[in-house]
């Protein structure tokens, strides 16, 4: 969820109070990173993911699933055996937002040569297994990577079983969710609850359109027994399905990756260049369509985690002149990106970019270039939402977390991060919309595909870079029921202009087309054909030279995304509302009862653990279940980098038809 500092938390009161201090030390201490480290080069490929995992107890009795609140005691255990030997331990684990969920990364990061694609699923089958070990299995207690708890909110969803305090001095103030659902091992994430409420001046307001089958009652509207001053009834929404705490967003569960470019310029090309692809991603990863016992209209969690955290006020959203604020927000603090980075990238900037001009002026005068200096004064105009007493005064040379506090509070969809203080880790982006699945081959075989991406880009020099209005755009459609299927995105026709010689027309360089054009390739507007990710992927791998083994790895994992593209599979969040939707006690009136969820759960148990192979969700697929690969692969990973980095900068020398052969 980002940093995690340690301290007494500062109230909203006194936090707002040093507002200005926090931003003014933290630019002082990015200028400090960025003369430093500006000049860094070298750095080879070194990447990541982080998988967030939701303990869920099944129990037989009562037919009935709970998310599990025992997250702070499994992460003492986990974290112990963590400590023993840190050097070469293979996992790492965090705290996340809710006490029913754990975040496990790999060890250590992946590195540049092919062949750690063999051992990717091989550790996320080991973290589940970490988890598991610990869990009660005998009375149903289960780690599952699942995006939404079809429950989350509704009476006795969790396990232990609390009742919301709406009226108390609480962090949420929620009617649905109690406060002992927030992770109880460090203060941050309460603190964050709280703050954020009070900063927008009432309770954050979440509002998702309902799916109206056949018998759900027009208009949808809902009665709120605890809504004791009336707030709730006069936030929600006709026909949608109402939520009114952070819990309901921060509560989801995610997978995330981070890239380390070998310097700041790629680094910045990466972020400009994966932009265009979040919407893409979370479409083709969606797995959310269940929201506090109802079936919605949308698969994906993005505008629910998005709204979960906008602590806007009326003014910063327009509904008020601008009085007690300096501006005009159009985004929450969880939302898509704003601008890109690279100067070739600009012409793509097409929308109104709010920026602290006094920032920005400071950083340019620095000698930071306008369009970084834009980026960060960006993220300045946001308040610090969590502070604590003893990290109010710092060394801006040896210290970062004022530039943290309010960059780790920004979560979008992409983030440009600079190296830590006195660390060997380079500048890295961080890719962030996708949904968890429900195996770890499937969330292998998104990481892998994104990495290769990431290959593509860089080997090929291809352009990707779409007007971020259009990007936009596409989010929105992204998070639309079967967007896989049905939805138009704006992308690029074609990718092999470089963007310093694209100088014409903006509107002609894009067209819409559906997911599958865009993964596998096809003809689109104008007679033309679009080479498609996947196609572009095995030319990499021809040129690259790949060994056997590894290319079957990689083969298994790009089918399953190609036919989930193709709609020859289907999104955990298709397959979810097609089970729903034949469940014996589903009365098609948009209600998930306890026994539903249940039922849904218990089998998504299963899948998981590689019980039961629904058809249309999964290939009937073999894969590595640990760490036990062949000798010349184990060679292979420890090598040394630079073969694969030399072969990336000889591609980069040359055209686009010389690396085809053309």
């Amino acid at each position: 969820m980002g940093l995690l500092s340690e301290g007494s938390p500062l109230s909203w009161e006194e936090t707002k109070k040093l507002a200005e201090h926090v931003r003014n030390h933290g630019v002082e201490q990015f200028i400090n990173l960025y003369e430093r480290l500006k000049d860094r080069k070298g750095d080879v490929l070194k990447w990541g993911d982080e998988i967030e995992y939701m303990l869920v107890r099944l129990d037989q009795n009562s037919q009935r699933a709970q998310l599990n609140l025992r997250g702070p005691e499994l992460l003492k255990i986990l974290q112990e055996k963590e400590q023993t030997s840190p050097s070469n331990h293979p996992t790492t684990w965090r705290p996340e937002y809710a006490n029913y969920m754990v975040e496990g990364t790999p060890g250590k990061p992946y590195g540049g040569t092919l062949a750690h694609f063999n051992i990717v699923e091989a550790n996320m089958r080991l973290r589940r297994e970490e988890v598991r070990k610990l869990l009660d299995e005998q009375n149903g207690e289960a780690p599952l990577s699942l995006t939404a708890f079809p429950r989350l909110g509704c009476p006795n969803f969790t396990h232990p079983s609390y009742e919301p305090t709406p009226t108390d001095a609480g962090a949420s103030k929620s009617i649905f969710i109690p406060d002992e659902v927030i992770f109880s091992d460090h203060p941050r994430y309460r603190t964050l609850t709280r703050n954020i409420r009070k900063r927008r001046g009432e309770k954050v307001c979440i509002n998702v359109p309902i799916y109206k089958d056949t018998n759900t009652p027009s208009p949808f509207i809902e009665k709120f027994p605890n809504d004791a001053d009336g707030e709730s009834a006069r936030a929600a929404l006709p026909d949608h399905i109402y939520m009114d705490a952070m819990a309901f967003g921060m509560g989801n569960s995610c997978i995330q990756m981070t890239f380390q470019g070998c310097c700041i310029e790629e680094a910045r090309s990466l972020y400009d260049q994966l932009n265009p692809f979040c919407p893409i991603m979370l479409s083709l990863s969606a797995a959310s369509p269940f929201y506090r016992g109802y079936v919605s209209d949308i698969d994906c969690r993005w505008y629910v985690i998005s709204s979960s955290v906008d602590d806007r006020t009326d003014e910063e959203r327009g509904l008020k002149d601008l009085k007690e604020n300096k501006h005009r927000i159009h985004k929450s603090r969880y939302d898509s990106i704003d601008s890109y980075l690279c100067e070739s990238s600009e012409r793509y900037n097409d929308i109104d970019l709010v920026i602290d001009q006094d920032v920005c002026k400071r950083l340019q005068n620095a000698g930071i270039d306008r369009l970084l200096a834009q980026h960060i004064s960006h993220l300045f105009i946001r308040d610090p939402v969590s502070l604590f007493t003893e990290l109010i005064n710092q060394d801006d040379t040896q210290d970062s977390d004022h530039f943290e506090n309010i960059q780790s509070t920004n979560w979008q969809t992409m983030r440009f991060k600079p190296p830590p203080v006195n660390s060997t880790i380079g500048w890295r982006v961080e890719f962030r919309p996708m949904e968890v699945q429900l195996t770890d081959f499937e969330n292998a075989a998104y990481v892998v595909f994104m990495v290769l991406i990431t290959r593509v880009i860089l080997s090929f020099e291809l352009n990707f870079l779409l007007p971020i209005s259009k990007v936009d755009a596409n989010l929105v459609e992204a998070q639309k029921r079967d967007s896989v299927l049905n939805g138009k995105f704006y992308f690029r026709k074609d990718v092999r202009t470089c963007p310093k010689q694209c100088t014409g027309n903006i509107d002609k360089e894009y067209a819409l087309m559906d997911i599958n054009t865009i993964i596998n390739g096809g003809p689109i507007e104008g007679g033309a054909d679009f080479p498609g990710m996947i196609p572009l992927i095995n030319q990499y791998l021809r040129s690259v030279n790949v060994d056997v083994d590894t290319r079957c790895t990689v083969l298994t994992y790009l089918n399953l995304i190609s036919d989930r593209a193709a709609g020859k599979l289907k999104t955990t969040a298709r397959w979810m509302r097609d089970y729903v939707d034949q469940h014996p006690d589903y009365k098609h009136d948009s209600v998930i009862t306890d026994k539903i969820n249940f039922d849904l759960l218990t089998l998504c148990n299963k899948i998981t653990r590689g019980e039961h192979h629904p058809e249309g969700l999964l290939h009937t697929q073999t894969s590595r279940t640990n760490d036990d690969i062949p000798l010349p692969l184990k060679k292979q990973i420890n090598q040394d980098d630079n073969t694969i980095k030399q072969h990336e900068e000889n591609m980069r020398m040359k055209s686009w038809p010389e690396q085809n052969g053309i």
